[in-house]
């Protein structure tokens, strides 16, 4: 368990759960699922301590359940948020080491870059001064964002105008953003894995035996698009339920709300830009093997036309060579001395005369146009 307290400028880190709240500021309170679930009942009596309420059952097996879909859901005094991640790592947990990853990861199927997408839920409880995130074990989300955190409070990042989140919700936000980024640093190498297939199947002289990882990557981008689907869905419930938010106090809280309102929009600009990506990748697959097979198709048409065209070369030749092999005693040109060099002759004329004819019709080439 990690957990940060923010309050300003002034950022700090414990492994324990918080006494109080700082004043101003609040508490980030970043646990990994199992541990969540080890401790529950010590997170709850901490929320009732700091906050005053305590989350429903519903919701803490919503954050426990590493099923779920991309899902946004609301009280009248906290908010909860489940957003399956697309980011680099694996969601393996040691029941016997709370909070720690296996040594040794479970392998999975499928291509290398796929197999590298974890789609794991990472949950949200926001409360007014205080967010607690539950994490796959071993998320390198959280490790990103935490070691990003501690960072916005040094003096380089304060003079440069970086500012650490205001409240519990924009802290939110900026690790669902980290999230949604963690899809789009992948999509380069996962895009040059599928342009090679692409150039393999489209390859005449190659042949593509790898059907079952192109399965593989077609049922991993169908589901990446259902998943695109769920989180652009619970971002923009977030944003309807941000806009019936009680009216701000003042200017500055205004002010706060307008920053929460585009950060908002800026993560589901985001989303729809994965679910862009995913789809053409998809639609990119698809069409690559719609082509491959029409090309194959092709090539055998090309074939058949060739072996077609031969055989009609051949067949007056079979004709004239069963003629001369009739047994009747009397046929033209069998007792002559020159008859074999004259019927050799005339079938000889005749295969050049279809070939001639044939060719310039191209029905002997590799194109019938």
């Amino acid at each position: 368990m990690r957990v940060f307290t923010i309050s300003g400028s002034q950022i700090t880190e414990t492994d324990h759960l918080p006494a109080a709240l700082p004043e101003p500021g609040f508490v980030w309170i970043a646990c990994a699922r199992r541990e969540f679930e080890v401790k529950a009942a010590e997170v709850q009596a901490a929320l009732l301590h700091l906050t005053g309420i305590q989350m429903v059952d519903l919701h803490m097996a919503d954050l426990l359940n590493n099923q779920l879909p991309s899902h946004y859901d609301y009280t009248s005094q906290y908010d909860i948020m489940v957003f399956r991640r697309l980011a680099a790592g694996n969601s393996d947990t040691d029941l016997d080491a709370p909070g720690e990853p296996l040594h040794e990861p479970v392998r999975r199927g499928g291509p290398p870059v796929l197999r590298r997408i974890d789609t794991s839920p990472v949950g949200f409880a926001v409360f007014d001064r205080v967010l607690i995130t539950v994490h796959p074990t071993g998320c390198a989300v959280r490790e990103a964002f935490a070691a990003k955190l501690l960072d916005m409070a040094s003096p380089d990042a304060r003079a440069s105008g970086v500012r650490p989140p205001s409240q519990p919700a924009d802290l939110m936000l900026r690790i669902i953003n980290l999230m949604v980024d963690g899809y789009l640093d992948l999509r380069r190498e996962l895009t040059r894995q599928l342009d090679h297939w692409q150039s393999d199947l489209l390859n005449p002289k190659a042949r593509f035996n790898n059907w079952g990882a192109l399965l593989d990557a077609r049922l991993a981008l169908h589901q990446l698009d259902e998943i695109c689907e769920d989180q652009r869905s619970a971002v923009q419930d977030w944003i309807e339920a941000l806009a019936i938010w009680p009216e701000p106090a003042d200017m500055a809280e205004m002010r706060e709300r307008e920053l929460l309102k585009v950060r908002s929009r800026d993560v589901l600009e985001h989303v729809e830009r994965v679910i862009h990506h995913v789809r053409r990748l998809e639609h990119s697959a698809e069409t690559a093997v719609q082509m491959h097979f029409s090309a194959q198709s092709n090539r055998a048409n090309d074939i058949m036309r060739t072996l077609t065209a031969l055989t009609a070369i051949f067949l007056p030749l079979n004709l004239i060579a069963g003629i001369f092999g009739m047994n009747f005693e009397f046929l033209p040109l069998i007792h002559l001395k020159q008859g074999f060099w004259l019927s050799m002759l005339l079938m000889g004329a005749t295969a050049a005369g279809l070939g001639l004819y044939f060719w310039r019709n191209r029905y002997l080439s590799q194109s019938g146009r």
